[in-house]
């Protein structure tokens, strides 16, 4: 019996050990390491979109840091400075008369918060889980499979296999923690929670730990957010009792760890949900269904999103590493593979941290280890914000994208009150920055924050959803927010001085100073500012023009689009940041906002607008490669759109090179879990590298389905599927020695597709090819109309030069898939 006991054991020992081994085998979409998280930003992180935690892995001291995506400091509130409508006028007058310092510092009394400037995404605290006898361990092993969202750390500790898995689940609104040993009875833990905010924290009975707390009060707002968390603990085999403000277990087999998480938050005007009874109810549906079936209910959500796209660029023997190790090595690695992996960890964050109906994805996406976050963890939308965005339709996750749009509608509410408090105008207005209660006056200081345009970017979001779904019920849905936001600038541009032009007044070109301007970033007509107010009024027509609304406002948006400053080019041959020729060659700043005509806008192409494409180019050249993680992340799809492959690729090399601690700089890269570091972390560099990865391989801004148009020598072949575009089309790729080999387009709302590709394709089936001409019919791939630019006497420019393409068009039916094939 004894005998027949103990290869039993070893048989057991045997499965989970070829287990262990059978995940490690395969890594194409597993983060991986061979020892504990040391710091935070080597923690793996799971979420479901409301709560979330980062896991360490140490087999001794496990700890899940929480977060819960409405626990913020403070409690329903608003910033705006009454005194905005008496000084603005005065502020104008200075910044006309070049006295800037003076505009300024007036704006800082009179338009600035007089105290709050943003709540603080918080830290709900921590689940700690002490275990005997794992001190000395061996054959360490932790993991993020992204394709199940699903954590795993497994080590041996006196001859005894363990293993932990954990998942947030979205369908059942808990974190599930499943404990397994390769030897029955050889389960024992302690396990507790503790936060720097907590009320209390304690057992209720030996299987249930309940912590609760509130909210910090911040620049004079208090702190009213309350949370409850609860844990459910489930054990086969062993004894549980209750130890101090935690629950001990002795001698299990196997351990399940239920973790539910709420707030009293309703919405960004209402405190008023029973947190606890939320809590609970999702702990008690939760805690009455297996392990098994958690876990498949979980896999199904979750790759229902997650399984749209596969990437494919091919494999080598630099993916056998630990990630960290292949960060560390990829500037000088040939690891294709760690490309794909790092686009589909875009794709995994974004759905972890951005659901239907939830908040949207802040700075640090709903990953948050402190009560006292850097820039307060909340919404930085001068870019940040708009960023975290960017791969929401394109990579096939548009339900992610809701919350943000629903963001929106809340701000143009806020807004309103802003705009007619400040300004005295109608419509809404946004700065720079937001936070869960939607305020929408200056946060920091004029110098920093004193931006108008946070509005006018964020509606841009509105129109790019439409352009993809082109569901007419949706864009009457968003309508009133486009309109109320064009109609802001109706009352709040000014006439410029010198050339007449419709400026904004009081602006900067966030968040650059320029650098013979007397110490201060307060301009008027700054280049950004023209490029998006263009982009909103155009767009709010075409929308008006679709639905068939507002003729007389129509006429007179139009009017106010040609009043607007043309874009310039400076001495240097650069792209003007500002509306005087400001610009200097050394000027290394990570913001490049002037480029946003090129990318996310559409205003600037190599066809229709050569000067401004290579003006555009000149810039970045001048700011350098180098830079912050976020930062590199959009230079990665700003080279794209310049359609030179290799550079991108070049950015995509500096932002994957290895950041080891923690901390501050202007030197980015990414941390050993593929966070993103500014550093500190910022999750946005995530997201806009993943962007630009697809703008490398696929493009829709420009008239056309442009495919591989800035695809680099390294990336000889590959293969992407779910690819979507303007007009309804989804798309799926395959290449080989740099030319296009495989088309696959789904046309979901029929219309003509137009495509450029690198080599000549035919289609296959009865359908011919068209060689294109003219503008594209298709109204979705409308290319806006700019004014010409000014040009200094003194630059000099370069002519463009663009590889040969074919440009094809063929008619397309709803609901239809076509393929087409290199022609031979």
């Amino acid at each position: 019996m004894k005998l027949r006991n103990t290869f039993i054991k070893l048989l057991f020992s045997f499965v989970l050990c070829n287990l262990s081994f059978a995940q490690q085998s395969d890594k194409r979409l597993k983060l991986w390491y061979n020892q504990p998280a040391k710091q935070w930003v080597e923690a793996l992180p799971i979420g479901n979109g409301r709560i979330a935690a980062m896991i360490f892995g140490n087999p001794s001291k496990e700890k899940l840091q929480l977060n819960e995506s409405t626990f913020w400091s403070g409690s329903p509130s608003r910033n705006d400075n009454p005194d905005g409508a008496k000084v603005l006028d005065s502020v104008r007058y200075y910044i006309f008369e070049k006295n800037y310092k003076k505009a300024e510092n007036l704006a800082n009394r009179g338009l600035t918060a007089k105290k709050l400037h943003g709540s603080k995404f918080q830290s709900i605290g921590n689940l700690n889980i002490d275990f005997e006898n794992a001190n000395n361990f061996t054959n360490f092993y932790r993991e993020l499979d992204i394709e199940k969202a699903l954590a795993t750390t497994t080590f041996t500790a006196n001859g005894v296999t363990y293993k932990r898995e954990v998942f947030a689940s979205e369908p059942d609104q808990v974190i599930v923690i499943r404990l397994t040993a390769s030897q029955k009875g050889k389960l024992s833990f302690t396990t507790y929670f503790d936060g720097e905010l907590q009320k209390i924290s304690k057992a209720l009975d030996n299987h249930t730990l309940e912590m609760t707390g509130i909210s910090s009060s911040h620049e004079g707002v208090s702190g009213q957010v309350k949370y409850n968390a609860t844990a459910n603990i489930i054990t086969f085999g062993g004894i549980k009792t209750v130890k101090e403000n935690g629950i001990n277990v002795s001698h299990a087999n196997e351990a399940l760890i239920l973790v539910s998480m709420a707030t009293n938050f309703t919405n960004y005007k209402t405190l008023d949900t029973n947190e606890t009874l939320k809590s609970n109810n999702f702990l008690a549906k939760a805690s009455k269904k297996t392990y098994q079936s958690l876990l498949e209910n979980h896999i199904k959500t979750y790759q229902k999103y997650f399984k749209r796209v596969d990437f494919d660029l091919g494999t080598s023997e630099a993916a056998k590493l630990p990630t960290d190790q292949r960060v560390k090595n990829f500037a000088t690695s040939y690891d294709p593979a760690l490309v794909s992996l790092y686009y589909q960890f875009g794709r995994y964050l974004l759905i972890s941290s951005s659901q239907p109906d939830g908040q949207v994805a802040n700075l640090q996406g709903i990953w948050n280890g402190s009560i006292n976050p850097v820039w307060d963890s909340k919404y930085t939308i001068n870019i940040n914000t708009e960023m975290n965005y960017w791969p929401a339709e394109k990579t096939n996750l548009p339900e992610m994208h809701q919350p943000l749009i629903q963001m929106v509608k809340e701000l143009s509410e806020t807004g309103a009150e802003t705009a007619k408090v400040m300004y005295k105008s109608r419509g809404w207005v946004a700065h720079h920055n937001t936070d869960i209660w939607r305020i929408t006056g200056v946060v920091d200081f004029a110098n920093a924050g004193l931006w108008p345009m946070g509005g006018a970017w964020l509606s841009q979001h509105l129109w790019e959803k439409y352009l993809y779904n082109g569901d007419k019920n949706y864009l009457k849905s968003i309508y009133p927010i486009l309109k109320s936001a064009s109609i802001f600038y109706e009352d709040f541009l000014i006439e410029e001085p010198t050339h007449k032009w419709l400026v904004v007044s009081p602006s900067m070109s966030p968040e650059n100073i320029p650098q013979d301007h007397r110490g201060s970033a307060l301009a008027a007509g700054n280049t950004m500012d023209n490029q998006l107010v263009f982009d909103l009024l155009t767009k709010t027509i075409l929308a008006a023009k679709i639905l068939n609304q507002d003729q007389e406002k129509i006429v007179k948006w139009e009017k106010i689009i040609d009043r607007l400053p043309p874009m310039q080019i400076g001495k240097y041959g650069q792209l003007q940041e500002w509306i005087e020729d400001w610009d200097n060659q050394n000027d290394k700043h990570r913001h490049v906002s002037h480029l946003y005509g090129l990318f996310p806008s559409n205003q600037i192409n190599p066809i229709t607008t050569p000067e401004l494409f290579d003006a555009s180019k000149t810039v970045l050249i001048h700011r350098g490669d180098v830079s912050t993680g976020w930062s590199m992340g959009w230079k990665v799809n700003l080279w794209a759109k310049l359609l030179d492959g290799n550079h991108a690729y070049k950015l995509i090399k500096d932002q994957l090179s290895l950041v080891e601690k923690d901390g501050w700089g202007e030197k980015g890269g990414t941390y050993a879990n593929l966070f993103d570091a500014h550093p500190p972390f910022q999750i946005d560099g995530n997201f806009g590298c993943t962007s630009g990865i697809i703008e490398m391989l696929l493009q829709t801004q420009n008239g056309s389905i442009d495919i591989l148009p800035a695809l680099p020598d390294e990336w000889k072949k590959g293969k992407i599927t779910g690819l979507r575009t303007y007009g309804g089309f989804e798309v799926n790729l395959v290449w080989k020695d740099n030319q296009i080999t495989k088309i696959t387009i789904t046309s979901n709302l029929g219309e003509n597709c137009r495509i450029r590709v690198p080599n000549e394709v035919e289609l296959l089936g009865k359908l011919k090819l068209k060689n294109a001409k003219g503008d594209n019919p298709n109204p979705f791939f409308k290319i806006p109309k700019i004014k010409k630019p000014i040009i200094s006497a003194e630059a000099k420019l370069n002519e463009v030069i663009l590889k040969p393409t074919f440009l094809y068009d063929f008619d397309t039916e709803a609901g239809k898939t076509y393929t087409l094939i290199i022609k031979k």
